[in-house]
């Protein structure tokens, strides 16, 4: 009976304590399963694969023809039909399952970067993002590669911060799962290799140690499936199918499509508010270095990732990057969640403090348009992905007449149904935002 007591007690407390995190889950998870589940032609080629597994043993797309996709979230995938069934609605809750997680790592990540403030609104942009919310609710790996990309990065800086040879080794086979579920998991390196850089190692021999534990693991993972499970070959690796599809010849493609993409999915103003973060980030005085440079990390690796996109582009006049942003760029969206999350705490901090000097008003002035854009985004949230409920055909369009798209499968409810749900979600996560941030609020209307 004290057992129970006692087991009740730590539950309670756990409650408390995290309350607006759980509050932030469960909005997002429910805002998720409110909507689609979707499909399109890479959907169904990576659930043939994925299904296969259970018959064959290997991801193939037909007998004695393997995927040429990295395998491991196939056979997570394979994991959860063989307890549950064999049906696409299961692979899409498995893949709602693991975007819900990345909510939770996103909050890791901000709390570790900015503060748990922060990163519990960058939890909650990600979570109600439209472009995570499709993700989240359609058969493909990218819900899980970036899962375990976020966790590698946030196992690699706790290795950093804590000097510990344990969690590099740790960092370094969660970069090795990554890897292979997903070879665009290798763009997480640009923020990990940055915070490592930031916090300089003490010695060549340290660097070298830290080094070899982290490639070693990673290395491994990649040779056990590449040559001894599957025999493909470690070459294999780099190879892909969509570097063979090439634009029509004699089109010219936009070098912004990527840009074109970003303010069709996040919005304008959502973008325009990441771009005050990094300005006021150069232009306030109170804004400390480590803030600053998490800022200059989340702009360099979206650069990186889009920069990559437009040179496959332009550079090698690639079809499948120009048309398929939406996977392309998905790594993206953290760090731009990052940004207009530490944009609200230095709005926040400088309404506060009533900056003064030769530029005090101005900088208010941002500050006061940069929240404006936050509760902007916020309104223009909710509408669009009400929008995305409503339509039996998702389509992205590209320059050229080029398109990727997304049809919606019968729901497993009434759609007035879901609609509550939906709604009910993003009541709980803004609510409990505003419930995390009480003091902040107070202040703020106090000093008026």
């Amino acid at each position: 009976m004290w057992l129970n007591r006692d087991k009740f007690g730590v539950l309670k407390n756990l409650l408390q304590r995290h309350f607006p995190l759980f509050g932030v889950l469960l909005g997002s998870a429910l805002l998720s399963i409110s909507m689609g589940p979707y499909s399109n032609w890479d959907s169904q080629i990576e659930y043939t694969a994925a299904s296969a597994i259970i018959k064959w043993g290997f991801p193939y797309t037909t007998f004695g023809h393997m995927i040429n996709v990295q395998p491991f979230g196939f056979y997570i995938d394979a994991a959860f039909f063989k307890v549950f069934g064999v049906y696409y609605t299961t692979g899409v809750n498995v893949i709602t399952l693991f975007a819900v997680g990345c909510v939770f790592l996103v909050y890791k990540i901000g709390e570790v970067m900015y503060g748990p403030r922060t990163g519990l609104v960058a939890a909650a942009f990600f979570g109600l993002a439209p472009w995570q919310v499709i993700m989240s609710r359609v058969f493909l790996a990218d819900a899980q590669y970036l899962f375990f990309s976020l966790l590698y990065l946030l196992v690699g800086i706790w290795a950093i911060r804590r000097k510990s040879l344990k969690l590099v080794a740790a960092a370094g086979f969660l970069f090795g799962l990554a890897l292979l579920t997903k070879t665009y998991a290798v763009f997480m390196l640009i923020p990990l290799a940055l915070v490592y850089a930031y916090h300089r190692p003490r010695s060549w021999k340290r660097f070298s140690v830290e080094i070899g534990l982290f490639v070693l693991p990673a290395f491994l993972v990649q040779y056990l499936w590449y040559d001894p499970i599957s025999g493909r070959g470690l070459l294999s690796l780099t190879g892909h199918d969509d570097f063979v599809v090439l634009l029509p010849e004699g089109f010219t493609p936009s070098p912004f499509f990527s840009v074109s993409f970003l303010a069709e999915i996040l919005g304008a103003f959502f973008l325009a508010a990441c771009v005050f973060s990094v300005v006021l980030s150069f232009l306030q005085r109170g804004v400390s270095k480590k803030v600053v440079f998490f800022d200059v990390v989340s702009v360099v690796t979206i650069f990186s990732v889009v920069g990559l996109s437009v040179f496959l582009v332009v550079g090698n006049h690639m079809l499948v990057p120009y048309a398929n942003s939406i996977k392309y760029n998905y790594l993206t969206l953290p760090f731009f969640c990052f940004l207009a999350a530490s944009l609200a705490k230095k709005c926040s901090s400088i309404i506060a403090s009533r900056t003064g000097g030769k530029y005090g008003a101005l900088i208010a002035c941002l500050a006061l348009v940069g929240v404006l854009l936050l509760l902007v985004s916020m309104i223009a949230n909710p509408m669009m992905v009400n929008l995305l409920f409503n339509m039996d055909w998702i389509m992205f369009k590209a320059e050229g007449g080029f398109t990727y798209s997304f049809v919606t499968l019968t729901p497993f409810l009434k759609r007035s149904y879901l609609w509550i749900v939906q709604v009910s979600a993003f009541i709980l996560v803004y609510v409990t935002l505003l419930w995390a941030n009480r003091d902040k609020l107070y202040s703020f209307f106090e000093s008026l």
